[in-house]
């Protein structure tokens, strides 16, 4: 898995991802993976995905398709862009949309992590969207970045520090997630 973390403090926006990938009990650390940023750009924004290692190569390519209208600057903008991008997902990238039973939708299979000029924002298989005031986590060592931010967020006035840290605790103490980080910080549009 991975850990993400986004930050929204003092006018900045930050997003900061670990740089492990793994195979089961495979691990392959940025010393062997020559793209191992898990961080993408996207216009005037960036967004990070965990679970599949698929799911970067995919969205890389569904982005640079011009016919596919891409909006990730609200929350409506987002669930519009998902709900969309599901039927491309199914049709030409071959999505395994199976669920659990008791489940209401499709998933996608996908949990993402988006920050731009507009704010910082959570994706969720079922095509959840979440705007956060402050900060969030996904992957598997969300919880020590979720605990790390939480304690460090008072006490810091950078959120680029805040996420470095949040993903230092994922790394320290999640199997799934490691080092170096890749960051990315931008101001905010008032």
């Amino acid at each position: 898995m991975s850990t993400i973390a986004v930050v929204r403090k003092n006018g900045k926006v930050c997003i900061a991802a670990d740089s492990l990938t793994t195979f089961g009990d495979l691990r392959m650390g940025a010393s062997y993976d020559r793209d191992y940023n898990k961080i993408q750009a996207y216009k005037d924004g960036y967004f990070g995905i965990v679970g599949s290692a698929a799911h970067a190569l995919v969205m890389e390519s569904v982005l640079a398709d011009d016919k596919i209208e891409i909006d990730f600057n609200s929350r409506l903008g987002i669930f519009e862009t998902f709900r969309a991008l599901h039927p491309v997902l199914k049709e030409n990238y071959f999505l395994n949309s199976k669920d659990e039973e008791d489940d209401p939708y499709e998933a996608t299979h996908i949990d993402a992590l988006i920050c731009n000029k507009k704010g910082i924002f959570g994706v969720y298989s079922l095509r959840e969207v979440s705007e956060y005031h402050k900060f969030w986590a996904i992957g598997s060592g969300s919880e020590f970045a979720l605990g790390a931010m939480h304690a460090l967020y008072e006490r810091l006035d950078s959120a680029e520090d805040i996420a470095r840290a949040a993903v230092e605790a994922g790394c320290e103490f999640n199997t799934s997630s490691d080092l170096p980080i890749s960051i990315q910080t931008m101001e905010l549009e008032e």
